[in-house]
């Protein structure tokens, strides 16, 4: 690990992956470079059985203040179609493994999409969350119109992208934007908490809820319950069902083997 990477990778043998984002001079605005990197490891992860759960990260001052203003400030509309910066969020959303977001400081623009691009969200309570693109001129291009309205609510939604107002940790859990708030400076303790105890529990289990809650809230509620039908019939042909079922009826801790 190179501390001047713009992203550093630990593993733990727990199965854990921490991808932590490394721009100190620039609050973590992310760069192509970054996006890059973040999508290739979530990539590289989803594709490794050995990795049960990721997690990523900032710094205490800053998750990721933003989009980098001096990559576009100049470009025109063939220039930012090029680049199709929403390949790299869809690389993260369409991991199968789990994926924590552990925000500490500023998550705004960008970062705060590259967040709801996370299964669970952990902020730090003085976390300052937003979307301002419209006081430079833009709106949000990375998912926060759609995602943040589908949170909140199409009448919150619009006061705050339409104003670019931050708001805290407190409001973010109020609103459902986040999943829960830990004490400041916690935010990486508590995330790497719950991932490993979510790294601890039956892969497939795990994948399968992540995949049926994701696909059912974009379909009918019949075909999301069908689909929730199904996966679950089909946990019965694992061997940690056999032995989750069987631990339990021993009074004994279930050993599970991703299988």
């Amino acid at each position: 690990m190179n501390a001047s990477d713009s992203l550093l990778v630990e593993k733990t043998k727990e199965g854990v992956v921490l991808l932590r984002i490394n721009r100190p001079q620039v609050r973590n605005a992310l760069n192509l470079e970054v996006r890059t990197r973040l999508a290739d490891e979530i990539v590289k992860c989803g594709g490794d059985g050995s990795v049960r759960c990721v997690v990523m990260t900032g710094s205490d001052v800053a998750f990721a203040a933003g989009a980098d203003i001096g990559e576009m400030a100049e470009a025109g509309p063939v220039d930012v179609m090029a680049r199709n910066v929403q390949k790299y969020w869809r690389a993260l959303m369409e991991c199968p493994k789990p994926l924590i977001a552990a925000v500490e400081g500023y998550a705004l623009g960008g970062g705060l999409e590259l967040a709801l691009c996370a299964d669970i969200i952990v902020a730090g309570e003085s976390a300052r969350l937003g979307l301002p693109e419209v006081k430079v001129g833009i709106l949000p291009g990375g998912g926060g119109t759609q995602k943040l309205a589908r949170l909140v609510g199409r009448h919150r939604a619009m006061l705050l992208i339409m104003t670019g107002r931050m708001f805290g940790a407190a409001e973010a859990l109020t609103m459902g934007v986040v999943s829960e708030v830990a004490p400041a400076g916690q935010a990486l303790t508590r995330a790497l908490e719950i991932a490993h105890e979510i790294a601890a529990m039956p892969a497939i289990s795990i994948m399968q809820i992540k995949e049926i809650i994701n696909a059912g809230l974009n379909a009918s509620l019949d075909t999301a319950l069908m689909l929730e039908r199904k996966a679950f019939q089909l946990q019965f042909a694992t061997r940690d069902q056999k032995e989750g079922m069987r631990a339990f009826m021993e009074k004994r801790k279930p050993k599970f083997e991703g299988q």
